[in-house]
């Protein structure tokens, strides 16, 4: 049996495939994954084995200038990756069983599946943009809400132009092409009426907070043994836990002088600090011993050792820390992070910043709250009750689709 995985995104939207691909492989089957090619990724799923296809652009090339990427960007964008998807998942799902897709609109996955007469899934990681009387898409904790608490749905249906706007034309020439008719709507098409979500429960809860038949698999952990470099370890070792600063793969989206604001504030607390270069390339402002930074490194068996980690939001950083029992301040920028934001500070594991730029009373008092006994206590708490088998619920989802023995969340 084979299985076919494909997103494009950031790490953020590779590593849970990497995770499902070996957990389907441990149950016997074979997976393989279609994502940017990016040398990073292309690393991850080498180191565990998961043959890589490359599907379209790299995402550095796409979200690492000086500056965010603009609506005509966007524009550019999402018909390359509706031919990229249609031209390289044809090949890769040759043979295959199922596909699952994840990452920015996959548009084109479905189409691909359908021709080829094969069981699709949607999955997404968050409930962020999903029609909910809950959440609006775009509030940020702390901050009004055009919309309140009430209902959403309007801005789900504009956001469903948005969608075709962006993917339509597109997507109508492709399916042409390989002789399928066009589809009312791309947006719900690739989403289907039962996406799959990727996501803790505790972390992201999902009973009555969608219309949405969503099935909720748990997130998808890829296991890491990786020891921590020698010189992390020493300077681990030399005193008590540093603050962990982060960003990921948010390079223009990153605040301006985020590294000096968070090494300030933590010094202030008496804390050091642990910096991670990501995408935004943030480095120490000065030669002080008390901050080291890092290049890539396994962040399940760092986080248990800091005291706190200061990061953008993604769902796989808010969920590695969590797993860790490490107290979190959540700066959120874009899209989903908001929504983690929030979830931290009403889980009590950690603090949400508010306001869109970070200042040194700002995350200082971020700080004080993630830093407090109270945080540390419920973060410990709160550890113990994230599924660690997210991932292998999802593969046998996925496998027994793929032999018919199960409906996915859509047929193709």
């Amino acid at each position: 049996m084979r299985v076919l995985l494909s997103t494009w995104g950031s790490r953020g939207d590779v590593e849970p495939l990497a995770g499902l691909a070996v957990a389907v492989r441990e149950l016997g089957a074979e997976a393989v994954v279609c994502a940017p090619p990016d040398e990073e990724f292309a690393t991850l799923l080498a180191r565990v084995g998961v043959p890589l296809v490359p599907l379209g652009p790299t995402v550095h090339s796409v979200v690492a200038g000086t500056k965010p990427p603009t609506a005509q960007d966007a524009f550019r964008l999402a018909p390359e990756l509706v031919a990229a998807r249609f031209d390289t998942l044809t090949a890769a799902a040759e043979g295959c069983d199922v596909l699952l897709a994840t990452g920015l609109m996959p548009a084109g996955a479905r189409d691909v599946a359908e021709k080829l007469g094969i069981p699709y899934v949607f999955a997404c990681f968050h409930i962020f943009g999903l029609p909910s009387r809950h959440f609006p898409p775009g509030a940020r904790p702390g901050e009004p809400s055009p919309q309140g608490e009430t209902d959403n749905r309007v801005l789900w249906e504009q956001d469903a132009r948005r969608v075709d706007a962006l993917y339509g034309e597109a997507l109508a020439g492709h399916r042409a092409a390989i002789g399928l008719p066009p589809v009312d709507g791309v947006r719900d098409h690739v989403f289907t009426d039962q996406p799959w979500l990727a996501a803790d429960a505790t972390l992201c809860p999902s009973q009555g907070m969608t219309d949405l038949d969503l099935v909720q698999t748990g997130a998808w952990i890829l296991p890491d043994d990786r020891p921590l470099p020698d010189e992390l370890e020493a300077f681990l070792d030399a005193g008590t836990p540093p603050v962990y600063v982060g960003f990921g793969s948010m390079a223009a989206h990153a605040p301006q002088g985020i590294a000096r604001v968070a090494i300030e504030a933590s010094r202030a607390q008496g804390r050091r600090v642990l910096l991670a270069r990501g995408w935004a390339g943030l480095t120490p402002i000065d030669d002080g011993d008390d901050c080291f930074a890092v290049g890539e490194v396994n962040q399940q068996a760092l986080f248990r050792r800091v005291a706190a980690v200061v990061h953008h939001g993604g769902a796989g950083t808010t969920t590695t820390a969590a797993r860790a029992g490490a107290p979190q301040v959540v700066v959120p920028r874009i899209a989903d992070q908001p929504y983690w934001a929030a979830r931290v500070a009403e889980l009590g594991i950690g603090a949400a910043h508010t306001g869109p730029t970070p200042t040194f009373d700002s995350v200082s008092a971020a700080l004080t709250t993630a830093l407090s006994p109270e945080t540390a206590v419920r973060a410990r708490a709160v550890a113990g009750t994230i599924r660690p088998d997210g991932a292998r619920a999802a593969a046998k989802l996925l496998i027994d689709a793929a032999a018919g023995r199960g409906k996915p969340s859509a047929a193709g």
